[in-house]
């Protein structure tokens, strides 16, 4: 089974940038999309954004376009998420999710998505 692993998370003061990094194995041809999610404290898990790293189609939450950005190294089996302009909103712990759907053909609902990783905290504060 597909396995996932975080990275990156820490304390940012507002205004700063992250880069997060998801680290894939076991990855198999089921595997179509990784995506990256966020729980902040008292709320449910919310998309972020997705990627399908066969043909580089990604998907955003509409809220989330302009400040992330969700690519992959294909060579280092990696699927990074690069925040900017960090706000105390964005603290959350962000997860990365494997699927057996294509970008294309679905929505950034958690049901899509079968296997999570530990997740690794992001906090924004001065």
């Amino acid at each position: 089974q597909v396995q996932l692993v975080e990275s990156g998370g820490g304390l940012v003061q507002p205004g700063g940038s992250l880069n997060l990094s998801c680290q894939v194995s076991r990855f198999t041809v089921d595997e179509k999309t990784i995506g990256w999610f966020r729980r902040a404290p008292g709320k449910a898990r919310e998309g972020v954004a997705c990627i399908s790293p066969h043909d580089g189609y990604t998907l955003y939450d509409d809220s989330k376009k302009g400040r992330f950005t969700i690519s992959t190294d294909n060579a280092k089996n990696t699927v990074y998420l690069q925040i900017r302009s960090l706000e105390p909103e964005d603290t959350a712990v962000y997860y990365c999710g494997a699927s057996h759907y294509y970008a294309a053909h679905m929505d950034l609902r958690p049901g899509f998505f079968h296997t999570w990783g530990q997740g690794t905290q992001v906090t924004v504060s001065s």
